[in-house]
């Protein structure tokens, strides 16, 4: 099956119908509310979760014709962070992730991992296999932030990360040399979700690490583009 899912990627072909995709709706809604995670604003996107009860992620998204609008809302009585530099290696510690690879090729795809501080980590992953990223991509008009979120107590409950990623960005990655900036609907690029959650904190950042995926990957590494999903814009 694996095998076959490699030969449906390398031709660019749609996912087996079993195989779940994600329906990107179109926002309605202004680009305060949207980045301000305004419940109405978010209503009508598609919403997806994975991950144990403890540490529930949840993902949507929407998007116009100036760009893609994403949105996690992570459960986490205590998330923690110490990096506070553009690009540092965040997957260290604790973050949500998405790749985004717009033809579908596998290759010179977007990642982008938020931490709950609100410091990004993007890059361009020019392969997989063998593992291969380009740091020093950055895509340009990204906007990100982040909210604690808080019971009646005061009690911290998780973080919610929005971000908005304007078409014009992705224009420097090869894969979108062959694509329509801004897509358009019916347009299905492929992608996965992520969440790191490390319980132990950053004295022991390995300890009980929750490592997660929307798809799950067939191995410890997230890089398994034969497991991305459709992103389809509606």
């Amino acid at each position: 099956m694996r095998a076959a899912a490699l030969v449906l990627l390398a031709l660019g072909l749609a996912a087996p119908a079993s195989t779940p995709a994600y329906h990107v709706v179109r926002a309605q809604a202004s680009r305060e509310a949207l980045l301000a995670a305004d419940e109405t604003a978010w209503a009508a996107a598609q919403s997806v979760s994975w991950g144990p009860r403890a540490y529930d992620t949840r993902f949507r998204a929407s998007w116009d014709d100036t760009g893609l609008w994403l949105r996690f809302d992570a459960t986490d009585p205590s998330p923690w962070n110490t990096m506070s530099k553009r690009d540092e290696h965040l997957w260290e510690e604790e973050v949500v992730e998405i790749f985004i690879d717009l033809d579908r090729s596998g290759k010179n795809y977007y990642e982008l991992e938020i931490s709950p501080a609100n410091v990004i980590c993007d890059l361009r992953m020019i392969s997989a296999s063998p593992k291969q990223g380009e740091l020093v991509f950055d895509l340009a008009g990204l906007v990100s932030r982040v909210d604690l979120r808080k019971d009646k107590a005061g009690r911290t409950t998780g973080w919610t990360a929005t971000a908005f990623l304007p078409w014009e960005g992705f224009r420097p990655l090869p894969s979108a040399k062959a694509i329509a900036l801004p897509p358009k609907a019916k347009d299905a690029w492929r992608f996965n979700v992520f969440r790191i959650k490390r319980p132990g904190g950053a004295s022991a950042p390995e300890k009980g690490a929750v490592e997660v995926a929307w798809s799950k990957p067939p191995g410890p590494s997230f890089h398994a583009p034969e497991v991305f999903r459709d992103l389809v814009f509606e």
